[in-house]
């Protein structure tokens, strides 16, 4: 892919996660494509890959993604971002608590025919846990 076709993707892809639209999300991926997330593990294939993101906006029905202006270096392209969102569905096995999130990370993908065919996601999800009440945090002392 060139620089253009990949910075074409990403715009299409933002308007999917604007939309919140799993299969549009999904279609982004290789058939056979893998995520690695720290809050999905890993899922290869694309009706595995659409799932997780139907489960995200059941769990976080306002998840607001907001991609940066990504790296890009031949096939390989990184794209920080920050997302916010409120719980609202089952997480972590505990009832939505409707506290809101904010978080930033990167988004780390290999492209191939067009399409992601692996992505790794990064992100503070300690923090995001702490954020939605799954952990308790203590500052530490001096």
């Amino acid at each position: 892919m060139t620089r253009d076709e990949i910075n074409a993707f990403f715009v299409q892809r933002q308007q999917a996660w604007t939309a919140r639209d799993p299969e549009g999300l999904a279609a982004g991926h290789a058939l056979t494509g893998m995520i690695e997330s720290p809050m999905f593990g890993n899922r290869q294939g694309r009706p595995a890959i659409a799932q997780s993101y139907k489960v995200l906006f059941a769990t976080f029905p306002d998840w607001d993604f907001g991609g940066e202006p990504l790296v890009i270096d031949g096939d390989r392209v990184a794209q920080p971002f920050t997302a916010s969102a409120t719980h609202v569905g089952t997480f972590m096995g505990l009832p939505g608590s409707n506290r809101r999130f904010k978080i930033q990370g990167v988004r780390l993908f290999t492209m191939a025919d067009g399409l992601v065919q692996h992505e790794r996601r990064m992100y503070d999800f300690t923090g995001l846990l702490i954020q939605v009440g799954v952990l308790r945090g203590k500052p530490a002392k001096d």
